[in-house]
């Protein structure tokens, strides 16, 4: 009889937990380190900038949808008689 043993393929992936404060502090502190105080507040405003477009442009999306179903809905037909 043989028999096959299953491998899984994500048990050599490390699973490293949850960021605890600790780490947060660390990751702060780096980015702190790599960006300067000054710099912080210009991406978190881009960021922001970039949030508030896509937000506009998939309600636009949403908009122009509906206005579209209402141009391609059928008028009333006449019935034959």
């Amino acid at each position: 009889m043989i028999s096959y043993i299953m491998i899984d393929p994500l048990s050599k992936i490390n699973y490293m937990g949850e960021v605890g404060p600790y780490q947060l502090l660390i990751i702060l502190a780096v980015v702190l380190l790599l960006f300067g105080g000054k710099k912080i507040p210009e991406l978190m405003k881009g960021l922001g900038t970039g949030i508030k477009g896509f937000k506009d442009g998939m309600k636009g999306d949403e908009e122009s949808i509906k206005k579209e179903g209402e141009e391609t809905k059928p008028g009333p037909t006449m019935e034959n008689k």
